[in-house]
């Protein structure tokens, strides 16, 4: 009995469905859905009382969205709460300067930066003073908050080297200060991404090592930003490409999540290139996207 050749149409369209298929294994790999689908699960099975030691993101709702007037040319970039003042700073990275805004989202103050070329994150480090990332001279600056609209000169500000010359623009974009272990929490933007701790002893002492640290289950594509929640000691990370804000325990694995998306937690349209998060004492989240977006999310009762 004679063998009937297979239809050369068909073959096509099978090499064609199983390149499809396998495309989408390894996008859905690359983009971590399994991983996102997992951490849903597990948000399903977690009881009660572990919701309450949390952060935990899914109770968080979105209570306010407005643009900050007169930066959209500027590229907003980082976010950090300052006890202190019980206001916001974020840093711009097309017209370099630091801005002060209340939690309303109304802009207090802008100081001039002077000699930075790529601001990218900016933490308060509790004691009155903040410290920002250059990210491309790979550089940390610290300097005590001034008064008034006073421009910063980089030239005059304390500066610690964090290396990685290879890294381009996809250095550090991420800055948080962890009170626990009196160290700063560096991220590092993607190829490869990762988790950085910085001892910071003082402005007149050296740094310790710049180390990095075990590696975690980050299940994100990009690092946009880092905060340290002050009640809970959690760490959440903001990712721009993946559209998520996640929360990792204090051992550095994850524990809840937040997708930026149209049509979830209260959001309208979804976050479009989400840059900076920061945290305050009562627990509401804080997110800036570019240009000139603010968000403030709190958590609602359940």
């Amino acid at each position: 009995m004679p063998v009937r050749a297979f239809p050369r149409r068909r073959l096509l369209s099978c090499l064609a469905l199983a390149a499809l298929l396998a495309g989408l294994v390894l996008g859905g790999a690359l983009l971590h859905w399994d991983d996102q689908l997992r951490l849903s699960w597990r948000e399903r099975l977690t009881d009660s009382d572990t919701r309450a030691l949390s952060i935990w993101l899914p109770d968080y709702r979105l209570t306010l969205s407005v643009e900050l007037p007169g930066l959209e040319d500027d590229e907003t970039s980082g976010l950090t709460w300052n006890p202190l003042t019980g206001t916001l700073f974020t840093v711009t990275g097309q017209n370099p300067q630091l801005v002060e805004i209340s939690p309303q989202g109304v802009i207090l103050r802008r100081i001039r930066l002077y000699g930075f070329s790529d601001p990218e994150a900016v933490e308060s480090l509790g004691d009155g003073r903040l410290a920002i990332i250059d990210e491309r001279q790979r550089l940390l600056a610290v300097f005590e908050l001034p008064e008034g609209d006073a421009p910063l000169q980089l030239s005059e500000l304390a500066t610690y080297d964090l290396g990685h010359r290879e890294a381009g623009n996809k250095g550090f974009e991420g800055l948080a200060w962890d009170a626990r272990s009196q160290s700063l929490l560096l991220a590092k933007e993607r190829d490869p991404l990762g988790l950085y701790s910085l001892p910071f002893p003082g402005e007149d002492g050296a740094p310790g090592a710049l180390v990095a640290r075990a590696d975690q289950a980050l299940m994100v594509r990009d690092l946009s930003s880092v905060a340290i929640d002050p009640r809970t000691g959690h760490t959440l990370l903001l990712s721009d490409e993946s559209r998520l804000l996640l929360e990792l325990d204090r051992d550095g694995q994850p524990r809840s999540a937040m997708r930026l998306l149209g049509g979830l937690s209260g959001l309208a349209r979804s976050i479009d290139q989400a840059e900076g998060v920061a945290m305050d004492d009562r627990g509401r989240i804080f997110v800036v996207g570019e240009p000139n977006r603010f968000y403030v999310f709190e958590r609602q009762a359940r």
